[in-house]
């Protein structure tokens, strides 16, 4: 492993006892990870380091062939480790991003099955869960990954079930859904090891407002995204995104709610400027988009999965939103990765 500078001089000090081994944390980035939730995984572990002036934790990168590895957003990240069998009880983090299903390689699945063998604790950051997914660690445990994926997350491990939480913590696994909701995972491992007092300060560090709590959702409200504090709306929009699959009718979906119909399209008109039937579909035609992005389902399967009648009539409304066929859709996709 490369030498590296785990404690870096800062302004900011915070005055503890410690003089036992720093905690290592290894990070397994899959290629197509995403920065943000990477670095909002490891600043936090740099900023308890940098203000208590001890070297607390140290960081190493991994990847699967000891080259770089490339972000989501084309910048490549450099490793300063290789996939050397760890200690008993060393925690490994997989970082991944987009097209998680196809990013994972077989090298980088048997290096997470050895070293789970050997007692190592995992962990996930953003979609990092397919791969412990696939190598079996989330059998029987809560976990989470971001929100965007897990539609095809579910799709590929119809078996297993995320929750919408920031993070979970279950024993020894603990998985965030990416983005700031690695920090919020990453302060409860430094409270949990060195303190609440110090968690808080490396969180007003990061000018983070801590959620506190892991099981807040990832998503906010409805009432806040729609500016709308009306029960019945948000209500009727969680009655249909759960029923993406198997549509209910608009007039199901006001007797669910407790309104009569008439109301019910009142209340989208008024705030979403659309009518139930229109938004619902558009729910449903965003269901298919992500589903050919994460997935290798066939268009039939995307049309039955998003309850359309058949692979025709969702091909249809997909091309009025995207201006292209979902066959044409995903070719070019395909054709992107390869040039």
């Amino acid at each position: 492993m490369k030498s590296n500078n785990f404690v870096p001089k800062g302004a900011a000090s915070f005055l503890m006892d410690y003089d036992h081994a720093p905690r290592d944390v290894y990070f397994l980035l899959l290629p197509k990870l995403t920065m943000l939730a990477f670095s909002a995984a490891v600043e936090p572990l740099r900023i308890a380091n940098q203000i208590t002036n001890k070297e607390l934790y140290r960081w190493f990168i991994l990847s699967e062939d000891g080259l770089p590895v490339p972000c989501s957003n084309g910048i490549e990240i450099v490793p300063n480790a290789t996939l050397d069998n760890l200690a008993r009880s060393e925690q490994v983090f997989v970082c991944a991003g987009i097209e998680a299903a196809e990013t994972m390689s077989e090298r980088a699945l048997s290096w997470l099955r050895r070293q789970r063998a050997y007692g190592c604790r995992l962990g996930s950051i953003c979609t990092g869960a397919f791969a412990l997914a696939k190598i079996g660690v989330l059998e029987g445990r809560r976990f989470t990954l971001h929100w965007e994926n897990q539609p095809a997350f579910i799709e590929h491990f119809p078996d297993l079930v995320p929750t919408e939480n920031l993070y979970e913590v279950d024993g020894d696994l603990m998985t965030c859904g990416g983005g700031s909701a690695a920090t919020d995972m990453m302060l409860d491992l430094i409270e949990r090891g060195h303190g609440r007092d110090l968690a808080a300060i490396v969180s007003d560090m990061c000018i983070h407002f801590r959620s506190g709590n892991q099981h807040a959702v990832q998503k906010s409200a409805y009432s806040v995204a729609l500016r709308s504090r009306n029960q019945h709306l948000i209500k009727a929009m969680q009655v249909m995104n759960d029923n993406l699959e198997e549509p209910m009718s608009i007039l199901e979906i006001s007797e669910h709610v407790g309104i009569s119909r008439r109301q019910l399209e009142r209340l989208f008109v008024k705030n979403l400027g659309t009518s139930p039937v229109q938004f619902y579909i558009e729910s449903r035609i965003s269901r298919a988009h992500a589903l050919l992005n994460e997935t290798k389902m066939s268009v039939a399967e995307i049309s039955a999965a998003t309850g359309f009648n058949s692979a025709t009539q969702m091909s249809q409304r997909f091309r009025l939103r995207y201006g292209t066929s979902p066959s044409a859709f995903r070719k070019s996709w395909a054709q992107g990765d390869d040039a």
